[in-house]
């Protein structure tokens, strides 16, 4: 049977192969694999192990929604340990305000604007011809395969629908996972979506499990398989993005609470903590912790008028410049390297745990597309004694927002036109605008961001769906019913809450499939406005 394919070095293993054939191989070393000239100099099989990577991905997980965050009504032990046995960041950031872009920030380890990947995708169905992560970037698992090591993901993808594009042709010898944004939980739901769970590129239609529960289980089965040498492992859960589902077992543990969509979502929160657990459990079980890098954190801040996901005391939500759109829950742990319980103050982004893994595997620091990420590891350890980074920037169409030390400029047209200006070290909920007491050290931050955005790629695509059909935003994204929605759509996600539509028999009467959003084109077909 051969193995790869013989097209380039990122390529996986072929479809045909089965999930067990699959798992098998990965257990049977690297002793087949060529590695370019250069790209690792040590033979896999001499010298010290070089550590396994695990970086689990959230999605839409609040800042205050872990109880190392501060959470008191959702108990996550399993993820508050990684923070216990490590190095929480108080303040770590997204790349982006938004899923998509911010995962390509990850696996690109640079600001995506560098290749314009701006927006979301929106549906894939209706995704702009271009959509995804350029093949000229390479991403994490490439280079961690070219260096040796054993590459897996499970989860949500959501940087590349097309051929060529998907995560198993992209350096990951094996996923499980889905292409697009969201996805159901449960079980009697997944036939009838329309993006279906895939394999290595083949459609999946026997799975019975609760989706979490179905990635823990794949996550498991990969270290099983790979825990005789160097992996990386990339879990990107799609807990908590809507929709809100759980199953009755969760559910059950938090009859307690009384608002209904709470409850659904702590029980979705419980599920991903008790699915972290079973990864750290296999570590812990392969005696693997001391030589495994593990990184936790979340791709944007939550989406609190839709999912309840809550980001206190920060301001905003998902799809907003200000901090509850980007500030995020963070945390790495590497037990005998990183110091235990520390709490580190300084700004890290999404980027940099591509950097940091990359250098924790001894691999080569990349050439012709220098990352803007830094490896963590020094100043974790107190080798560097100053910041990773003096400046950071966001940039979402006419959104946009920098921050420089303690100062940060917020661009946000919803809320007004006029730049705004804030103080994070005394003024975290960003409650009080000093762009008027302080014009100079608003030009200064202005000058940074324009620095930084002239380095920058215009975007290469805009979010498509049903307002567009796939074609920029005339036709019938100009109704008035388009229009309405639109203004209801207070955090620009492309669908409605009950919340956001207020009245509840209407909202039960646009709400078609019944998963608690409301899209347009539900919305017309209710209203019969096609």
């Amino acid at each position: 049977m051969r193995l790869l394919n013989q097209s380039g070095p990122s390529e996986g293993l072929r479809n045909t192969v089965t999930r067990r054939e699959m798992l098998a191989l990965l257990g049977a070393g690297v002793a087949g694999l060529t590695l370019p000239r250069g790209a690792w100099a040590q033979d896999v099989g001499s010298g010290p192990r070089r550590p396994n990577v695990v970086v689990i991905l959230a999605d839409d997980l609040g800042y205050a929604e872990l109880g190392a965050q501060g959470c008191q009504d959702i108990p996550t032990p399993n993820i508050d340990s990684i923070a216990a046995n490590g190095v929480r960041f108080t303040d770590g950031y997204s790349t982006h305000a938004v899923c998509s872009p911010s995962r390509a920030g990850l696996m690109s380890g640079m600001y995506q604007h560098r290749f314009g990947f701006e927006h979301s995708s929106g549906p894939s169905r209706y995704a702009a011809p271009n959509f995804g992560l350029p093949r000229s970037v390479p991403t994490l698992a490439e280079k961690l395969k070219a260096a040796g090591y054993a590459t897996g993901m499970v989860g949500k993808w959501h940087i590349g629908f097309k051929e060529g594009l998907r995560p198993h042709e992209r350096g990951f010898d094996y996923h499980y996972g889905f292409l697009s944004g969201a996805h159901p939980y449960l079980p009697d739901r997944y036939a009838a979506y329309n993006e279906p769970l895939f394999r290595n590129g083949e459609v999946v239609t026997d799975e019975g499990e609760y989706l979490t529960d179905a990635f823990a289980r794949e996550a498991a089965d990969f270290i099983d398989g790979s825990k005789d040498k160097p992996f990386f492992l990339y879990l990107a859960f799609n807990a908590v993005h809507s929709p809100l589902e759980a199953s009755r077992a969760y559910e059950e543990r938090f009859r307690h609470i009384g608002d209904p969509k709470r409850r659904t979502y702590a029980a979705m929160t419980a599920a991903m903590d008790d699915a972290v657990g079973r990864v750290l459990g296999k570590l812990h079980g392969h005696g693997l912790e001391e030589n495994t890098l593990v990184f936790f954190y979340s791709d944007n801040g939550g989406p609190t008028p839709e999912t309840t996901s809550r980001n206190d005391p920060l301001r905003g939500f998902k799809g907003q410049m200000f901090e509850g759109g980007i500030r995020v829950p963070f945390m790495v742990q590497w037990k005998g390297t990183l110091p235990a319980g520390k709490v580190y103050p300084e700004m890290v982004m999404g980027f940099d745990v591509h950097a940091t893994a990359l250098a924790a595997a001894g691999s080569p620091a990349p050439t012709g597309a220098p990352l803007d990420g830094v490896d963590l590891l020094p100043y974790l350890l107190g080798r560097s004694t100053g910041r990773p980074h003096e400046s950071l920037f966001w940039r979402a169409g006419p959104q946009h927002a920098a921050r420089v030390g303690h100062w940060k400029l917020v661009r946000s047209p919803r809320d007004g036109a006029n730049d705004m200006l804030f103080n994070l070290a005394d003024d975290i909920g960003e409650q009080h605008d000093m762009a008027v007491q302080r014009p100079e050290q608003l030009r200064e931050l202005q000058a940074a961001y324009d620095a930084w955005d002239g380095q920058m790629m215009p975007a290469q695509w805009v979010r498509q769906d049903g307002r567009t059909q796939g074609g920029g935003r005339g036709g019938e994204g100009n109704s008035q019913l388009a229009q309405r929605f639109r203004q209801l759509d207070r955090n620009g996600d492309g669908k409605l809450t009950a919340d956001e539509v207020g009245q509840p028999a209407l909202f039960g009467r646009l709400d078609q499939n019944g998963d608690g959003l409301v899209t347009l084109d539900e919305a017309r077909t209710a209203l019969g406005n096609r």
